[in-house]
């Protein structure tokens, strides 16, 4: 289908997953030969990620400031300007990125002759919104024309709790070799090569469980003193209120010599660089949607082990065949021995690397892309 107009619809394009996917589907709407445009509510100043050549970017129209003032008053507001915005692009399909931007837009696009698609990013009731966005959800799911949702578990809560009927199953894509992107952090202006390395990414501490690694690492850095922890990802300052980086310290204590090998390089865009150069790679979250940089490490072929919460990990790891899952309940103890124990046997973690390389073809962006253009090309309005 050509000169399909389509939308993407997200708060902003800060670090993460969600505005990354966005960005790849956005190409690859946009190689299709689509006109595709992305809306954010923040500007570009909270940009992580650039938007792809022949992309259009746009940002809401502002509200006067008496309107602003109003706080969750002036919703109404912002759902009647991006209604008015997406009417004067003249868009065919509107696809609406995690909870509050999908709401926001189902809204604006009622009674609108186009077509409209929600993918949520996390398992709904790992994070849930406040109260009145929880009513606005059960309220509007119903009316999209396809939920795109990363697992099966995800699609079956969206069914039970919100009516969901229409949905289909669409996974993250893995693009190997990963793209190198500002700011290159080299691993060896962190530590020597020949040093032990526990790795973990990503950019919300409390979600990824990066606090259930300190006791860990405090009791194998006791046992080892050449064994480093490096955790990607974190901004300096403060996240939603919080100094993550803080928080992690002082979660590992006063240890001078610990302290010293809690690596926090902070945001890095040269993460195949640290993938290889890692001995084992944890992922210890409480929850998740789909994880990407679980899926990334695979493909890089870190040996990984990653708790077996409700959604993700275990959509990509086979336990024992080409990684390792920790019950949600381990204990620090269960990840100190599981740690330990893959640390000191590196055929073990060879043959977990070579069977986790697989996931470059079950996830490859080829077959995703496909899969991904037929569901927007085949989204039916009402």
């Amino acid at each position: 289908m050509r000169g399909l107009r389509v939308a993407f619809s997200i708060d902003s394009l800060k670090l993460g997953g969600a505005e990354r996917v966005l960005l790849q589907w956005a190409q690859w709407c946009k190689d299709e030969g689509w006109s595709v445009l992305v809306i954010t509510r923040h500007g570009p100043d909270r940009d992580a990620y650039p938007v792809p050549n022949g992309v259009q970017r746009c940002q809401e129209p502002g509200l006067p400031a008496p309107l602003e003032r109003l706080g969750w008053l002036a919703f109404p507001f912002r759902v009647w300007q991006l209604r008015r915005l997406l009417m004067q692009k003249r868009c065919d399909l509107a696809v609406g990125m995690t909870t509050l931007p999908a709401v926001k837009l189902l809204l604006a696009c009622a009674g609108l002759p186009l077509r409209t698609v929600v993918s949520e990013r996390n398992y709904p009731p790992a994070k849930p919104p406040a109260l009145p966005w929880r009513w606005l959800r059960k309220l509007t799911y119903p009316w999209a024309d396809l939920h795109l949702v990363q697992t099966r578990i995800t699609g079956a809560w969206l069914r039970q709790h919100c009516g969901v009927r229409r949905q289909r199953l669409l996974p993250n894509a893995v693009s190997w070799p990963l793209q190198d992107r500002e700011p290159l952090i080299e691993p060896e202006d962190w530590l020597a090569p020949e040093l032990p390395l526990i790795l973990a990414a990503g950019t919300k501490a409390r979600q990824k469980g990066f606090d259930r690694l300190m006791p860990v690492f405090a009791e194998l850095g006791l046992a080892d003193s050449r064994l480093h922890l490096a955790v990607l990802g974190l901004t300096s300052g403060t996240y939603h209120g919080q100094d993550q980086q803080a928080w992690l310290r002082e979660r590992l204590g006063a240890d001078s010599d610990l302290q010293r090998r809690l690596l926090l390089p902070g945001v890095c865009g040269s993460m195949t660089r640290w993938y290889r150069r890692a001995t084992v790679f944890v992922l210890p979250s409480r929850y998740e949607g789909f994880p990407n940089v679980l899926l990334e490490a695979m493909a890089a072929g870190c040996a990984c082990i990653a708790s077996d919460c409700l959604t993700g990990p275990s959509d990509l790891i086979r336990d024992g065949d080409n990684g390792l899952l920790l019950p949600a309940s381990a204990t620090s103890n269960d990840w100190i021995e599981a740690v330990a124990a893959l640390l000191a046997d590196s055929e073990r973690r060879r043959r977990l690397g070579e069977r986790a390389i697989q996931v470059r073809e079950r996830y490859s962006a080829d077959c995703l892309r496909r899969d991904c253009l037929e569901a927007l090309r085949s989204t039916r309005h009402g």
